[in-house]
């Protein structure tokens, strides 16, 4: 994992606001400036904020592995969708440059134009390089990135700027111009290829989205999401919809990722002797994973807890540990009893932990067999690095808050949109179908790679 700082510099904000108004001058709607005059009991700008972004969100953990929303690109707008990724930093699309690896047909692929493309030297590529400078054999060459994920998986592309348009929760709609990557050759080592037309980078690097719309002072550097389990859920962009008596702990502002502090691991209330565990939260990994060490400690305890229970192991193609009762399941619920509850405590913070009911890392297999949802993070390929996937965050809000470096959570129904929402804007929203790519970003986009790679990169020219 490469190290960035989160706080967006004034040479971005600059190069932001001159792109905006030199290449796009008119991009701003009628209808972003006549916000719409009915607004939603949970707005409350302040500072020159606008408003916050809502997103229908679709997917589950299983079968699909994915939750996504679509978002809107170019002029006139094309809808793309996008795996909601808090792991990973640069946004990218599919795009027709033409591209290799692409999972979704010609006609659904972006297709990028030559006077969107961002030069090397542009202070846009700089970010998205940091913290490398990018390798430039002339200043106005294109900006290529390259992104490695630990499942093996690779994106190869070249950075632009076009066009997204958003509707605030207000209703009124804004375009303007965000920097993502067009990806034009995509590998994928896993036994099923991504239909998501594209990763949304939600982390706290300074390439992600959410930084790039806080540049714009259009709303805080806060997201949230809220996964059902029954599948679905909403994502949102800004600090309007945070709820009160959300549990919060400080991340560390020396990764770009959502790390945790330290917390030592209770199972049935009972303490396991594993402590001073960190967790990266990341939506875009499915499952929960555990170092080697940790994960065995962990299925050992759990399958102890199973003894003389109506258990028997199986195998099943969906996970490694599984089992099975004297009767298919239909659902968690049918075999939650049978497990405890795992929790994490957390030090330096008063009292915050994080308890995954045994529905929190179990699923049930469409073979009615209940399978562990905690998996083996140094066998998949994340070392010592411990993940907390979607299956663990199902019916929670979860808040990451970039302004002042924390991260929370509190139960919550994320079975419907709030709502709050003006009927204008639910009629607006569109409904994405995407699947996520990889498990979490490794490495930040190569300048300095191999020379295999700087060929395959440099020799796509659009």
């Amino acid at each position: 994992m490469d190290v960035k700082k989160s706080k967006a510099t004034v040479a971005l904000m600059m190069m932001f606001m001159m792109l905006f108004l030199v290449n796009f001058p008119g991009c701003f709607s009628a209808a972003s400036q006549q916000p719409n005059n009915k607004k939603s009991t949970h707005l409350k700008p302040q500072n020159g904020f606008h408003s916050s972004f809502l997103f229908p969100v679709t997917g589950n953990v299983y079968p699909l592995g994915y939750y996504s929303i679509s978002l809107s690109i170019g002029n006139p707008p094309k809808v793309f969708e996008f795996d909601i990724d808090t792991g990973s930093d640069l946004t990218w699309v599919q795009c027709d440059a033409p591209c290799t690896g692409c999972t979704k047909p010609i006609d659904h692929l972006y297709k990028p134009q030559k006077d969107i493309l961002v030069s090397c030297e542009h202070p846009s590529c700089r970010v998205v390089h940091f913290p490398e400078s990018p390798h430039c054999e002339k200043p106005d060459d294109q900006c290529d990135f390259e992104i490695d994920y630990v499942d093996h998986g690779s994106v190869l592309g070249v950075v632009v700027a076009d066009v997204f348009s958003l509707r605030f929760m207000n209703g009124s709609l804004i375009q303007l111009p965000l920097t993502f990557g067009c990806a034009y050759d995509l590998k994928n080592p896993g036994p099923y290829d991504p239909p998501a037309a594209g990763v949304l980078g939600l982390s706290n690097g300074k390439a992600s989205i959410l930084s790039q719309l806080r540049s714009f002072d259009l709303t805080r550097n806060v997201l949230g999401h809220c996964l059902s389990g029954k599948g679905g859920g909403f994502l949102f962009l800004g600090d309007d919809l945070i709820p009160s008596g959300m549990s919060w702990m400080p991340v560390s502002a020396n990764s770009k990722h959502y790390l945790s502090s330290p917390a030592e691991v209770f199972f049935d209330g009972k303490p396991t002797g594993i402590k001073d565990l960190k967790v990266v939260f990341d939506s875009g990994s499915s499952y929960t994973y555990f170092g080697f060490q940790v994960y065995e400690g962990v299925l050992n305890l759990v399958r102890k807890g199973l003894t003389r229970k109506p258990l028997d192991t199986v195998q099943d193609k969906a996970l490694p540990i599984c089992w099975k009762g004297t009767e298919p399941f239909k659902s968690v619920h049918d075999v939650k009893n049978y497990f405890s509850t795992l929790t994490l405590k957390f030090k330096d913070t008063q009292n915050i932990q994080l308890e995954l009911q045994p529905e929190a890392y179990l699923i049930v297999t469409e073979d009615g067999n209940a399978c562990f949802g905690i998996l083996n993070g140094t066998e998949a390929g994340l070392g010592d690095l411990n993940v907390i996937g979607d299956i663990s965050l199902i019916g929670k809000m979860v808040v990451y808050d970039n302004e002042k470096q924390r991260i929370g959570w509190i139960s919550a129904d994320c079975n419907r949109l709030p709502n709050s929402l003006d009927s204008n804007y639910k009629e607006d929203i569109q409904q994405p179908y995407a699947a996520n790519f990889g498990i979490l970003e490794e490495n930040h986009p190569k300048t300095q790679g191999s020379s295999e790679s700087n060929v395959r990169v440099h020799n796509r020219e659009l």
